[in-house]
């Protein structure tokens, strides 16, 4: 157990975070206890994050922020505690996708970390090991964050169809992530298509892959293998990825037609039915 007088705020985001928290409330004058009270969390909650034995959320950091009038401090770091949890070789990736200005996407399996639901998280997350699994979902619903910044990226996904018949957490889950990819449809900034199974081969069978591309800097190819990420900057690759992506956006449906596929999957496929009595049936 790490003891709060010995907390080093040099370890690592996590312990900053805390050290943080633990001088604002300090020079507040309040308790652990009676901070947890006007954050409506429990004081034990608060003596855990404040000795990095429990991750900060975002809700969190904004209540904290408002009570202990820090100038949104700890909003701002809880962005970096969450990114430093990231697997190591991923944490890179969080940065790209930080920093883009533009990004394109095709997934052959399941629907891109940035647009998944809590369910859906979880149950990718937890497919082989569910240790720390609400702290592991929550570190990757925090990549969405990158949305809400005032220049939030442009970012495409191109989904195979097959994404959409892979039952990940029930159909209560997969309704509940179909109906999100359904709530950008009026959103310019966040485009889903759908490659469906009529267009046969196609430009993506080797794998998923990402663009990511910026105002400045070169663009940037990543793959994924198990345990590892691939980016790379390499010309020729980045040029052959990109001519993949107008393929695969050309061969997939308008984003009209993919709403509507996406829409008669949910109802078909992960819809409550009804039997003639009105009870609800799988």
């Amino acid at each position: 157990m790490t003891h709060i007088n010995a907390l080093d705020p040099g370890a690592s985001p996590l312990d900053y975070y805390g050290y943080e928290l633990r001088r604002y409330r300090e020079a507040a004058g309040l308790t652990q206890k009676q901070l947890g009270e006007i954050l409506n969390y429990t004081g034990s909650l608060v003596g855990q994050i404040e000795t990095a034995r429990k991750l900060p959320t975002p809700e969190f950091s904004q209540r904290a922020d408002a009570a202990l009038e820090t100038g949104g401090q700890l909003s701002r770091l809880v962005d970096l505690v969450l990114r430093s949890q990231l697997p190591a070789w991923f944490q890179q990736v969080a940065e790209l996708e930080a920093r883009a200005t533009k990004i394109c996407t095709f997934q052959m399996g399941m629907v891109h970390g940035l647009l998944q639901t809590e369910g859906y998280a979880r149950a990718t997350l937890g497919a082989l090991d569910r240790t720390d699994l609400d702290d592991r979902t929550a570190v990757r619903l925090a990549r969405q964050r990158i949305f809400e910044k005032e220049e939030p990226p442009v970012f495409w996904m191109v989904l195979s169809e097959a994404a959409l018949y892979q039952q990940i957490g029930g159909p209560e889950t997969m309704r509940g992530q179909l109906g999100h990819l359904l709530a950008f449809e009026s959103n310019p900034r966040i485009n889903v298509q759908v490659l469906p199974f009529s267009a046969g081969a196609h430009a993506g069978l080797t794998g998923s892959f990402t663009l990511f591309h910026f105002a400045s800097d070169p663009s940037i190819v990543y793959t994924e293998g198990y345990g590892s990420g691939h980016p790379t900057a390499n010309p020729d690759t980045v040029k052959d990825c990109s001519l993949r992506y107008d393929h695969l956006q050309a061969a997939a449906l308008s984003l009209r037609d993919s709403a509507e596929l996406i829409r008669r999957v949910m109802e078909e496929r992960y819809g409550e039915h009804r039997d003639s009595g009105g009870d609800s049936v799988a």
